[in-house]
Parts: structure tokens; sequence; C-alpha cells
């Protein structure tokens, strides 16, 4: 049984307390480690060792910030087995999907942000013929980075390696649901040279840590990525304190699907924007609305397709489909499955727990579900599962579909398929949502921003967005 511990000021560290939570691995429901327990000393022993590295760390030259940050994604990339089955053991979903996914990304944050510091620059504007304007940007101190469950290392990552290239001192706390990556990482910053006090990783729950990194007067900006409920209540808190907010919140993103489509193209893109990480990604598309002149034609290839996938043991190479995350997550899941049921859908497949023979006979298991017949107005259709539930709604005309496509309180991402250009960049524009995919989804470019509007969320990450976050700007003017 491994105890896993706090990274603060350089050095691993047991929680104040002496207190641990239990770590299950879902796919077998048996708990395999132990997490800190942390609270309020903990935060407090990581923001004393993030102020003093922030002189040094600050000041560093981004040419040596850079060297650091590109070591640890070197180390990511080499230790990328050890890390893909630590994540899918945390987190349930597919070894091949971790290994393909969740930890060349991570790496690939650290060497986008590592290399895109060596290419800001400031602003100047000459003001008539007298005065210069300049500005410039600093790190604007610790910073607070708060990570979900679903893409533990990715996600993690998208939020420390922003700040730490920017200068900031960074207080991060992982998800208690799946910490080892995390843990794992630190082991990676000593290694790659990360000077003590620069990160500081405090393990632990929302209200024993979480809160305590949110309401520090000594935190001047929150990153966080999670649910809407618990963003709302992290602005509560932070708002009054004038604190910089990154909140990736929530997520009930629309499909629409044009009977002038690449068939084919759709149908793949589809199957992976319903299902992919268990549908655990606030990205996939849970609303699914098809032209009806194709609406027969999708709904029987799409049942076809999803009957055939396989949900097993995430270790397993032709798994299509691991464990959920917790319990309590999978739980939830089937409480809108019957939600669904009781508002008047029909489980065209799916819908039921699976108990794959062996090992995992005690896991997590969800069947990919597909529903029909709900009102767009219901729950199961306003509110977010995240999991492998989607529902199928017919619609005739363009304008039927936006409404359709923006009548939940989410706008974070939207995918349209259409071969008709003009309509594609109509939709597009009218959706509410921070993300258009168009005939294609989670095809990324790290130097784009990314977030959503309405309750999916406030300000952007990714690319300079991220940068620009954790710091300052200020202006200078000069007369000549």
């Amino acid at each position: 049984m491994q105890n896993i511990q706090n990274y603060i000021n350089g050095e691993f560290v047991a929680p104040i307390s002496g207190k641990y939570i239990d770590n299950i691995n879902p796919a077998i429901g048996e708990v395999y480690s132990l997490i800190p327990d942390s609270g309020a000393e903990d935060v407090q022993m990581a923001v004393d060792a993030a102020k003093k590295a922030f002189p040094a760390w600050s000041a560093t030259p981004a040419e040596k910030r850079s060297e650091i940050l590109l070591r640890i994604s070197h180390l990511i990339n080499e230790k990328l087995d050890t890390l893909a089955l630590a994540e899918t053991t945390d987190n349930g979903k597919p070894l091949w999907l971790s290994k393909s996914l969740d930890i060349p990304r991570a790496a690939q944050n650290f060497s986008f942000y590592g290399t895109a510091i060596l290419h800001e620059f400031d602003e100047a504007h000459h003001t008539g013929h007298n005065a210069l304007n300049y500005t410039y940007r600093s790190p604007i101190g610790l910073a607070g980075c708060i990570s979900p469950w679903n893409l533990p290392l990715y996600l993690f990552s998208w939020k420390i390696a922003p700040a730490l290239a920017a200068g900031c001192c960074v207080v991060a706390k992982p998800s208690e649901i799946t910490p080892m990556t995390a843990y794992l990482l630190s082991e990676i910053c000593i290694e790659a040279g990360l000077p003590a006090g620069v990160l500081n990783i405090v393990h632990g729950t929302g209200p024993g840590v979480g809160s305590h990194i949110v309401s520090h007067k000594d935190i001047p900006a929150i990153s966080f990525t999670g649910g809407t409920k618990t963003g709302a209540e992290i602005a509560r808190v932070a708002a009054p304190m004038f604190k910089k907010l990154s909140l990736e919140l929530g997520g009930k993103n629309p499909n629409i699907i044009f009977a002038d489509c690449d068939f084919e193209a759709m149908m793949r893109g589809t199957m992976q924007s319903s299902f992919t990480n268990q549908g655990e990604i606030c990205l996939c598309g849970s609303r699914i609305f098809v032209e009806r002149p194709i609406y027969d034609k999708f709904k029987d290839e799409f049942i076809a397709r999803t009957k055939k996938m396989k949900v097993s043991d995430p270790l397993l190479e032709d798994t299509r489909m691991g464990a959920i995350v917790s319990e309590q997550h999978y739980n939830k899941i089937l409480s809108y499955i019957q939600l669904a049921k009781e508002e008047g859908g029909k489980i065209l497949t799916g819908g039921k727990a699976v108990h794959p023979e062996g090992r995992c006979q005690n896991g997590f298991f969800i069947e990919p579900t597909i529903i029909e017949g709900l009102d767009a107005n219901c729950r199961t259709n306003q509110e977010e599962i995240f999991g492998p539930v989607v529902t199928v709604m017919p619609f005739d005309t363009d304008e039927e579909a936006l409404a359709l496509a923006n009548s939940t309180p989410y706008g974070l991402s939207a995918t349209i398929w259409t071969q008709n250009l003009n309509r594609a960049h109509h939709i597009g524009q009218q959706v509410q949502s921070g993300i258009i995919w168009i005939n294609c989804w989670l095809l990324r470019d790290l130097r784009t921003p990314f977030g959503g509007m309405k309750q999916s969320g406030v300000g952007r990450e990714g690319g300079f967005e991220a940068i620009k976050f954790f710091t300052e700007t200020k202006n200078v003017c000069v007369k000549l």
C-alpha cells in the first residue's frame, strides 16, 4: 500500500494531520494507495515555500525557465509507460488512451509553454512626437491551480506549465480521486532541477485544501477546472478579494449533424465525441441533433456501432471503454439513466451496469447509452451527466437546430457536421459556445484560446492567453 506524500518546498512531506484518504482503483473497486488528507496548515506551508521561492524564480531568465520546463517534458515522455499505467489505474480509462492522449499531451503542455516564453514580446506606441508608451508583463506572484479527475495529468500540467513559464510560483491541488500522476510529476520536477518552492502540490479534498487555496490572501490568481457549482462557490469567495479567476466549468455540448455531411467521417467522429474516456470529458457531445432526412439511418448505424463497443478491463488492448472514475460518479450516472426513463426517454441501447469477468468484476462499469424521445428542456438534456450517456433528437431547419443547441445554460463546445461551407460558418457563429468544431472533434491547437460561455466558465486558457492570465500588465509612458 503506497502512501502518496505532499510535495512542498522541493521535498516530500506527510500531512500535518497524519491522516490519509483511501485511493481506489475504479476498475476493481479496491483501495490501492493512500493520499494525504491535508488542511489549512499544509496549504500555509506551501504558500510560505512559494513566497520564499518567488523572487528568485520570477527573476530567472526566460531561457533558464524554458530549459527546466523542457527537461520536465522530456522526462514525462521518457516515463510514458509508468505514467500511463498510473493514470489508468487511478482513473479507469483504457491504457491505450492514457498512452496516446493523456501523457503525451502533458509532455506537450510543458514543451509548448517552455518554448512560448522565448517568443513573448512587449508593445510600444509612439504618442505623437513627444511621448513613448510601452507595455510589459510581470508574473503575478503565487498562483493557485486546482484540477479535475477526468484528464488528471493532462489538465494539471495545462495549468502548472504556463504559470511556471510566466515566472509564478504555484500551490496546486490535484483531484483527490486521481492523485497518482501528480505525485509522480513531483518526482520528475525534482529530477529536472526545478528549484524548491517553485511548485508545491498539496493533496486532499476540496473543503480541506481547495477552499484554503482559494481564500488565501497571498494567492492572487486562481485557475480552476471542474463543476459549475464549485466554480460558483470559488467566484463567491474570490471575487470580493479581487483575485484573477480562470474558471473552466461544465458543458452540455451539442453535436449538430446535417443531411449533407460526410456520413462515415461523421459516424467516426460522433462515436468518439460521445464515448471517449467513458464520456468523462467536458467537451463530449452529449446532445445529438440530426437533420430528419438521415435521422433513421444515423440512429440505426449509431446503435449498431455502440453495441459493438467493448466495456471491459482497461488494461486490455481491445477495450473501448473502461471504468467510471468512482463509485459515487457511477451511481450518479445510473441515477440519470433512471431519470431519463421517468422523463419519457426510450433507451435505444445500453443503460445498464457492466460486470466484466475476472479481476474487474467489482469495478464501476456502465454500458454506452443512447436515449431517444426526450424533450429538449428536460433535466436529462439540461444537466451535465459527464458519462457515457447521449440523447438523440431530429430537427428540420437550421433555426430549429440553433434553438436546440443554445437551449441549455452551458456554452463550452459544439460540433457541426456539414459540407456546406456557408452553413458551417453561419451555424458556427450563432451557436453559443466558446469552441466550435466543424467536421471534426477534439482537434486541438495549443496556440488557440480555450474556454466557454454562460455557465461553462470565465476566461480563456491555452496559448498565450494562459501566460497572460498569470501576469500583470503595466504601461509606462515616457515624455521625450
